[in-house]
């Protein structure tokens, strides 16, 4: 038990040091200087008439575009930019939604030397973090209230301060976020390790055989799915590129699998988020019903298509 808890410990620091840290840091820093001279509100203003149709908040895109092309957690900064901005919790709600049923780029793009889809693969995210805000706004979190999704635009400039120190505060903002998160993640991965330890995923394997078989799939993808949703996009990446490496998995799972597998709608990515604020802790739940509609549509999409 103690060289599981160590081993876990390891793990998690390594993922909030090596990972989650350098991007969140750059990322703060940035979107903190992106607020402070206005260019924020400026495109959220111009965005929210078309995205509140679906529930998604002006700055909703930012965290779709942070996603797509620079990592799992990044969106973490729009959602905490979103919090002390005003946004209504069915908004905070839907965005989460789509951010969890939608591809990160630090999973995608490795991937895509070893044959992975990647327009395929945007496309369905689109598509699906699409679904999955509509269904949460409109239906998992009615409960919320009628309010539309709204957001204090009218951001005051920060002309005080230098970019300088406006970079330093928005990275001080992303370690703070980091600490918060390294216990969640520590339990999480030592959850995985628990599994694993008492032989749990070779059970998993031989029940779910028929249902892979089903859908033409390998029963090798277990193990990369049982560690995606326990350990994270990453942990499934390394597993993946082992199994792909020595022939065990094909490329041709890895891409009927993807709208189902690449996401980070897993334990460790639910952790993280969470830590972004209490707004959005409070709507994970229904955050996680609509990006399981999302998901479901992504993982129809890849199956059609291979």
């Amino acid at each position: 038990m103690i060289q599981l808890i160590l081993e876990a410990g390891k793990t998690s620091v390594d993922l909030a040091l090596y990972l989650l840290l350098p991007v969140l840091v750059i990322m703060m820093a940035l979107m903190k200087l992106l607020e402070a001279r206005g260019i924020v509100a400026g495109i959220s203003k111009i965005l929210a008439p078309v995205l509140n149709r679906i529930g998604i908040p002006g700055m909703g895109v930012f965290a779709a575009l942070q996603l797509l092309f620079v990592g799992a957690f990044a969106p973490i900064a729009s959602l905490r930019l979103m919090e002390s901005n005003g946004t209504s919790r069915r908004g905070i709600a839907a965005t989460l939604a789509m951010v969890f049923a939608m591809s990160q780029a630090n999973v995608v793009f490795p991937m895509a030397a070893a044959g992975l889809d990647v327009g395929v693969t945007i496309l369905t995210s689109i598509i699906g973090g699409l679904v999955a805000a509509g269904t949460t706004y409109y239906i998992f979190t009615r409960s919320l209230g009628s309010d539309i999704v709204t957001e204090s635009l009218e951001v005051a400039r920060d002309t005080k301060n230098s970019t300088v120190n406006l970079l330093i505060a928005g990275g001080q903002e992303a370690v703070e976020i980091v600490l918060k998160s390294v216990p969640i993640i520590l339990i999480a991965i030592f959850v995985v390790k628990l599994i694993q330890f008492f032989g749990l995923i070779g059970l998993i394997k031989t029940l779910a055989t028929p249902l892979f078989h089903l859908f033409g799939l390998s029963s090798t993808a277990v193990l990369p799915i049982v560690t995606k949703f326990m350990a994270g996009g990453t942990a499934m990446l390394g597993v993946s590129m082992q199994l792909l490496q020595t022939g065990t998995l094909s490329i041709a799972d890895i891409n009927r699998l993807a709208g189902f597998m690449i996401n980070p709608l897993d334990l460790v990515g639910i952790a993280i988020y969470m830590s972004a604020g209490v707004k959005t802790a409070s709507v994970v739940r229904p955050a996680i019903a609509g990006a399981v509609c999302g998901v479901t549509v992504r993982a129809i999409l890849h199956l059609l298509f291979y």
